[in-house]
């Protein structure tokens, strides 16, 4: 039986496009008017490499159950019933409603695994605005936009984690989550060679591949046990261009499920070609990773047609540290895709990835650097006065996640943010990993303002 999953929240917070979103169809019918979902719909998709049964409710109203409004929450709590996970939506612009607090506190009354999702979070003032879903107590929100598709890479990880594991086939668990394929997708621009690559990888004429690009026009996935006798899922992707040269409907869809495959990744190839190094749409598919979430490891193709091929390690390395400062030391691998020389090296540095992408530091060890950092450098003034930044912690990892609590700690400046990431980086030595740093004010939610 696949595992129920139901998004849930009051009317017109986003559930419906969320849904399509999950399902990478459209399914629901998706408007601005309230109350457009008034039945469950039901889908089979796949999120975080499992097939799920997805179900779109109706938006909770309270309401008497003789009415419309009535049997729609009914029908919405025997979803719940029914699910192992619940995704419950609010929306962030309108801010929290007394119907979102109301609704939490329902949640929080069953035994249901529950993540809290707070929509429409785009750009730093959604972010800033999602701190006060931590009034729900219901945990630390996910930041999505739905109708972007800002943060499902992250969402997908974050399923993966709470639904219940998938019953072993022939192995017991240990040995089945041993044998749990890592997600890697090859990306790059367009006859960088990345069909080639996934060929070299394989050792079989798997993809077609010419000098002609856009050859590869969707995302195809391939199972493949790579040398150390671990699955891999393999994605070989079609180039992604510079939104300008997009025009016609068919590479708007193949572009569409690379950005897809690349989201539903664990680890990115981003395959260069060491000919004409690196350019700003490499940069872009790169920050495009970054932002993502995802494990980064740069092939370096066409080695073998460099001529110079000192310049062209210095020259790729000014442009990373230059443009790339985010994925400072991110792992870079010279290769030919088309001779096969090289490519022995790269599953390695794929996996070193994806094992400091996993990782995650004891509390102990990241509080004294966290004191250390700040005597190093003592937390700037803001409107006059100086952060007190308190303590820190390590919710999550996939990819490193810190969060800093302290006084007006929300406040804190970018710049000050990329110190304390490039400390953690240098300090417990991620390489190539991207770092988040989130914060938290200390003052109590709940507290009087007169009071204080």
């Amino acid at each position: 039986m696949l595992p129920r999953i139901a998004v849930m929240g009051r009317p017109n917070v986003g559930k419906s496009t969320l849904f399509n979103r999950l399902a990478g169809r459209r399914i629901a019918i998706v408007d601005d008017t309230p109350g457009v979902t008034r039945d469950r719909k039901e889908t089979v998709a796949r999120i975080a490499g499992r097939d799920v049964l997805l179900i779109d409710t109706a938006g909770l109203e309270e309401a008497a159950p003789d009415t419309i409004p009535g049997r729609m929450r009914a029908s919405s709590e025997a979803a719940l019933k029914a699910a192992d996970l619940v995704l419950f939506v609010v929306d962030v612009r309108a801010g929290l409603t007394s119907a979102d607090r109301s609704f939490a506190q329902w949640l929080r009354r069953h035994s249901k695994p529950v993540l809290l999702l707070a929509n429409k979070a785009e750009g730093r003032e959604g972010a800033a605005r999602a701190l006060e879903a931590y009034e729900l107590g219901l945990g630390s929100p996910l930041l999505v936009s739905a109708e972007h598709g800002d943060g499902m890479g992250e969402l997908h990880d974050e399923i993966r984690e709470a639904l219940p594991p998938e019953p072993p086939e022939e192995n017991d668990e240990d040995e089945a989550d041993d044998n749990r394929p890592l997600r890697l997708a090859i990306v790059g621009r367009p006859n960088a060679g990345k069909s080639t690559l996934l060929n070299a990888l394989l050792g079989e004429e798997r993809m077609i591949t010419g000098p002609e690009p856009g050859l590869t026009r969707d995302a195809v996935a391939v199972q493949w046990t790579d040398e150390t006798g671990k699955p891999v899922r393999l994605v070989d992707t079609a180039g992604l261009r510079r939104r300008a040269r997009i025009t016609q409907a068919l590479e708007q869809m193949s572009t569409a499920a690379t950005i897809a495959a690349l989201k539903e990744c664990e680890v990115a190839v981003l395959v260069v070609d060491a000919v004409q190094g690196m350019d700003e749409q490499d940069l872009r598919i790169a920050r495009l990773a970054e932002r993502e979430g995802r494990g980064v490891v740069i092939a370096f193709n066409k080695w073998d047609a460099v001529e110079d091929r000192n310049a062209a390690r210095r020259k790729l390395e000014d442009v990373l540290m230059a443009s790339l400062a985010q994925l400072k030391g991110v792992f870079v691998v010279p290769l030919s895709a088309a001779t096969g020389r090289g490519v022995e090296n790269l599953m390695p540095s794929v996996r070193e990835a994806y094992a400091l992408w996993n990782r995650r530091v004891p509390t102990g060890a990241l509080n004294r650097w966290f004191e250390r950092a700040l005597e190093r450098h003592t937390p700037p003034l803001v409107d006059g006065k100086r952060l007190k930044l308190r303590y820190v912690t390590m919710p999550k990892a996939r990819p490193p996640t810190l969060l800093v609590f302290g006084t007006r700690a929300e406040q804190m400046p970018e710049d000050y943010r990329r110190y304390l990431t490039n400390s953690f980086r240098e300090a417990f030595d991620m390489p190539g990993v991207p770092i988040r740093v989130n914060t938290r004010g200390t003052e109590n939610p709940y507290a009087d303002e007169s009071d204080g």
